[in-house]
């Protein structure tokens, strides 16, 4: 049984499949193309925290791979008190999006199908290996390119750039406050796949991509003046991104603060690949869906 809870879940060619069966699923979508492989097979999506696009995705990929998807939030259901086993006697994996690493490990430890890591405060695996998909598609293969994170460095976000990184032979440009960066431990692990400075503009020099996330996540609300504080000058603007390469695209993996972690300029300008970004996220899952499930990608068909 494959669980995905982090990106180092993966190894480095399963990823290399997950990214080619993706990019053939994109394309056979626009084709016209209706697949079948997790035909009578259902996914269940624990929603423990709000959600728009990994809902969604997740629900579309299922239904488009002839599948079916079943939402549980806290609010309509017993999630509080767990119930793994018997989610496991109705799904054929389950994705789940909580807040602590702990609380997403006590189901798996109970879970007898696949789980994947819908998001929590420690990761945010299925975003991360999206936005390396969408690189790729747009730029080229990831090894050797340079990739800047600019805001909160101690995130879910900034945590699995870090994993993929050395996974994927990347540099990750980490610009963020001294009292906002990745734990000790995770970032000792990056290696030479880790710079990291207090300088945004330093982070973004010659950045292949840039990329940034909201500064107050879900839960952080009460955090939000200090933050906002914290991160003045670490706003992905036009006179920021003047220092990536020539080029150089951006991503966020939305919702966005305009104006806040990011401009309305840079959002909706040509070096922007996020709407991209959330598109791709329906199907990099299909890919993942598949693999949890059936134990690999489906066979890639040729056109």
């Amino acid at each position: 049984m494959s669980h995905f809870l982090r990106v180092r879940d993966l190894q480095k060619g399963e990823i290399r499949r997950l990214f080619a069966r993706a990019a053939q699923l994109k394309r056979r979508r626009r084709e016209g193309h209706l697949e079948d492989s997790l035909a009578g097979k259902t996914v269940v999506l624990l929603m423990e925290k709000a959600s728009t696009r990994t809902r969604l995705s997740f629900a579309a990929a299922a239904f488009q791979l002839g599948g079916h998807a079943i939402e549980l939030s806290a609010g309509t259901s017993q999630l509080a008190r767990g119930e793994p086993r018997v989610i496991s006697g109705y799904a054929d994996a389950v994705v789940m999006r909580t807040t602590a690493d702990a609380r997403l490990e006590e189901f798996v430890r109970w879970s007898s199908v696949p789980v994947i890591n819908g998001l929590t405060d420690g990761g945010h695996p299925v975003q991360v290996l999206t936005d390396l998909f969408t690189v790729e598609e747009s730029i080229g293969a990831v090894a050797g390119k340079r990739i800047a994170f600019v805001g909160d460095g101690s995130g879910n976000m900034a945590r699995s750039f870090l994993e993929a990184a050395l996974l994927l032979d990347f540099t990750l440009q980490l610009g963020a406050p001294p009292a906002f960066r990745p734990p000790a431990g995770e970032a000792q692990a990056a290696g030479r796949h880790l710079e990291v400075t207090g300088d945004p503009r330093a982070a973004v020099a010659g950045a292949d991509v840039v990329v940034t996330d909201v500064w107050t996540s879900m839960g952080q609300e009460a955090e939000a003046a200090a933050r906002l504080k914290a991160f003045q000058g670490f706003t992905v603007d036009a006179a920021l991104m003047s220092a990536a390469r020539p080029g150089a695209i951006v991503l966020h993996c939305l919702p966005a603060h305009r104006g806040e972690e990011i401009t309305d300029e840079v959002l909706e300008g040509p070096q922007s690949r996020v709407f991209e970004e959330a598109e791709n996220r329906m199907h990099v899952q299909k890919a993942l869906l598949e693999h949890v499930i059936l134990g690999g990608v489906a066979d890639i068909i040729e056109a």
